[in-house]
């Protein structure tokens, strides 16, 4: 192994996507020198198989049902069906365009980019292209990938993850969906959109199991509206192919078939034989263990992103590889309060949320000291004008600051910044009530539910 022990960086990091070039960024900002070592593309999952190109199948979708729906705007106009060549190249050109954005933001912070795959080999080293990159520090970030099942084989064929489904040459006439998390639930309205015939079976008792109760029973209801079949509560048994497709059978022995089947139970931190735990570096169950400023138990190695037991969400991600690049340029820095971090399900309606739940809330506070208030979109001008149904509920700790907000609807995902901010600056339903909101706007009815949380409601009932 060449090792050019005259090149010693500040920061060496195994991983590109969204926390390890974010640490790579923001380090060399700092004036550390860095070096990047990823054995794909920067970017990572989020950009390539991930947020980006989901969220572009779900705007064709949403083309697709305002295509199917315009009449009842008074707009004549015929849906002939999707072309799904076209939608992977519009996905591809959104894709590409970040992709190239973000190379060059890489090669204008004088970040060394190592393309290759990387092994830890010590814990100041990375094996990498048949080099030994030194550096005083080590960042891993190398990510998550598509889980199963015990028992479930993912062939790419009719049993397919999240990675196939995003390049599928087709729209499936019939999907089962194993799985009703963000993933699940993305797909299943994305598909539905583009007309396929969809089933979710999800073994807890809702759709989106981490959001309040009262988010998940609005999006079954949305759901079942458009058509959306979801079997809850009874937990997967077998898969077995078909004639034609796939057979779904559960616990209970109830079974499902369709074309193709769908695995979309989360995803898993890639971890194995890349010379982590020989490193001495403490792990439980494939993720690396870290503290609240990510640190690892190797004074030297620091861990971000999907590969930790945190939130697996990019902007997570980013926040945790800034948070690395600043510690290890030596500014002060705060640990991340994830209740605080927006989360946003991207499905028709949108499901979005900053704060806990208020069954979380009541767990903290006790009961009698915990006020829920539900705020109806169907009150908000602009919701009415996009034909949108649903809610904004707010979680308050009883004559304190509001510790929980709820929404589902259209472009929910839209309003969670001033959420995040109201959560995160610890406001009260009244401070909120005082700032004036746009009318009409969507963003209005984040204003319009403090109003009545604060006791003098305007366009909602008392």
């Amino acid at each position: 192994m060449a090792n050019d022990a005259s090149t010693v960086f500040d920061l060496v990091i195994l991983g590109g996507g969204s926390g390890g070039y974010a640490a790579a960024l923001r380090g060399a900002q700092l004036g550390l020198d860095v070096a990047l070592i990823e054995k794909d593309k920067v970017g990572g999952t989020c950009l390539h198989r991930g947020c980006i190109p989901t969220k572009a199948l779900l705007h064709a979708g949403e083309i697709a049902d305002q295509a199917r729906e315009s009449e009842q705007f008074g707009v004549k106009a015929s849906f002939e069906g999707i072309d799904v060549p076209a939608v992977h190249k519009y996905k591809d050109e959104v894709i590409s365009g970040l992709y190239k954005g973000l190379q060059g933001l890489i090669a204008s912070r004088k970040v060394t980019y190592i393309e290759g795959e990387g092994r830890l080999s010590s814990p100041t080293s990375v094996d990498v292209n048949g080099q030994r990159i030194q550096g005083r520090h080590v960042l891993l970030a190398t990510g998550s990938v598509p889980k199963s099942l015990p028992g479930l084989q993912i062939d790419g064929n009719r049993i397919i993850s999240s990675d196939h489904a995003l390049v599928l040459d087709r729209v499936p006439q019939s999907a089962i969906i194993l799985g009703g998390g963000v993933i699940g639930v993305e797909f299943a309205s994305a598909w539905k959109s583009f007309g396929a015939d969809v089933t979710v079976i999800e073994g807890l008792k809702h759709l989106v199991p981490v959001e309040d109760e009262n988010s998940s029973k609005l999006l079954e209801r949305a759901f079942r509206k458009r058509g959306i079949k979801f079997n809850l509560g009874t937990f997967f048994q077998k898969a077995e192919y078909t004639e034609k497709g796939v057979k779904v059978t559960l616990a209970d022995g109830k079974e499902f078939e369709a074309e193709v089947l769908l695995v979309a139970v989360g995803r898993g931190p890639v971890s194995q034989g890349l010379g982590y735990e020989e490193a001495g570096v403490a792990m439980d169950r494939g993720y690396v263990l870290v503290d609240e400023y990510m640190r690892t138990n190797v004074p030297t190695i620091s861990a971000v992103g999907d590969l930790v037991p945190t939130l697996q969400l990019a902007h997570v991600g980013f926040a945790e590889g800034i948070l690395v690049a600043e510690r290890l340029a030596g500014l002060k820095v705060v640990p991340i309060d994830y209740d605080g971090v927006p989360r946003v399900t991207y499905c028709h309606p949108e499901v979005a949320s900053v704060g806990i739940t208020e069954a979380k809330a009541k767990e903290i506070y006790g009961a009698d000291k915990v006020v829920a208030l539900k705020y109806n979109l169907a009150g908000n001008g602009k919701s009415k004008i996009l034909k949108t149904a649903g809610e904004i509920k707010l979680v308050q700790v009883k004559d304190g600051a509001v510790v929980g907000v709820h929404m589902v609807g259209d472009r929910m995902g839209e309003q969670v910044g001033e959420a995040q901010l109201i959560y995160n600056w610890e406001a009260l339903p009244a401070e909120v009530a005082q700032l004036i909101h746009a009318h009409p706007t969507q963003n209005e009815a984040l204003g319009e539910a403090h109003l009545a949380l604060a006791g003098k409601p305007l366009h909602s009932h008392d």
